[in-house]
């Protein structure tokens, strides 16, 4: 697989996104669903905490790309789901250290939304992923 990033603007990778990434060659695509805070029996974790939300949903995320023999460098779309916009942006660094960590910027979407499907809980990740 061969990634080329495609930022006709350069402010998005100073917050650690590209608009828009190129994909070519012979790859592998995982479409993984939205991770929440959920414990592996399926109980929603961290009720109120949007900052440990974040983390565990994240781990989430991880462990679904490890069960495809992928990591977060195979990640080259994230959607960010959220009931709080303005209270998970101080906790954002979690995320976007994970992913400078992992050497990728993928393209990225957070949205505001009204409640997740499980009550309680405040941040979904949902990505693709290549190889």
């Amino acid at each position: 697989m061969e990634r080329t990033a495609v930022n006709p603007v350069t402010w998005s990778q100073e917050m650690g996104f590209n608009q828009g990434e190129l994909i070519s060659g012979n790859a592998r695509t995982l479409y993984v669903s939205g991770q929440t805070a959920m414990s592996a029996d399926g109980r929603p974790e961290h009720d109120g905490d949007i900052a440990a939300q974040l983390a565990l949903a994240a781990d989430n995320l991880e462990a679904v790309l490890s069960e495809a023999g992928m990591t977060l460098t195979n990640l080259v779309r994230l959607n960010v789901f959220t009931t709080d916009v303005d209270a998970l942006f101080p906790h954002y660094g979690v995320l976007s250290g994970r992913l400078g960590a992992a050497g990728v910027a993928p393209t990225t979407t957070m949205l505001g939304v009204t409640r997740l499907a499980v009550p309680g809980q405040m941040v979904e990740l949902e990505g693709t992923a290549v190889d």
